[in-house]
Formats: structure tokens, sequence, C-alpha cells
């Protein structure tokens, strides 16, 4: 059995979102969030370990951009990434909308 290696608590949502990696450039949805990573519900082709670029737009907030690596991915499904690097004002509204949503 696989232990679950996630350190943040995740909600599910249903956001808009738009990314762009080597191959891609597109519309998503996040249907899962962290402060750590999401899953982008979205067609199109990652590899593992790919840098992307991930927008999402939070309620009543303006799009937050977040530099991701993709953890996993499931063809024409989506793909799971963990967050790298975010601006710390997009990381606090990040954070303060779990905090609500939980």
């Amino acid at each position: 059995m696989n232990k679950d290696r996630r350190s943040a608590l995740r909600i599910r949502v249903n956001l808009p979102a738009r990314w762009e990696g080597v191959l891609n450039r597109t519309e998503a949805a996040v249907t899962d969030l962290s402060v750590n990573g999401c899953f982008v519900l979205t067609g199109g082709t990652v590899e593992v370990r790919e840098l992307i670029s991930l927008e999402i737009q939070l309620p009543n907030q303006p799009w937050i951009h977040i530099w991701c690596e993709v953890v996993d991915a499931a063809s024409e499904i989506g793909f799971a990434v963990k967050f790298n690097s975010l601006a710390e004002e997009d990381q606090q509204l990040l954070a303060d909308y779990i905090a609500q949503q939980s």
C-alpha cells in the first residue's frame, strides 16, 4: 500500500486555470488544491518533471501565477503538479483561500 506523501491540507475545488508547457498552452480546471500543489484537469500532453507555467483564478481575486513541476500525468485527463515558485502575495492569497474553504 502506498503511503500518501502529501504534507499539506488538500481541498476539492473547481477553479478556472490556464497553463503553458513545452508543447501546449491551454485552458483547464484545478480540481484538487493545496498550498504545495494541485491537480490540473485538462487535455494536452506533459511529461513528468516538466516545468510549466500555471495560472489559477481564485473567486473574486486576480489570477495567480505559479511555476510548477509535473509530478504525475494521466494522458488526456490531466496532471498533478508541485508548486516551485510563486510571488509572496499570490502565496498568501492561496493560503487564505484554502483556509476559508476547509
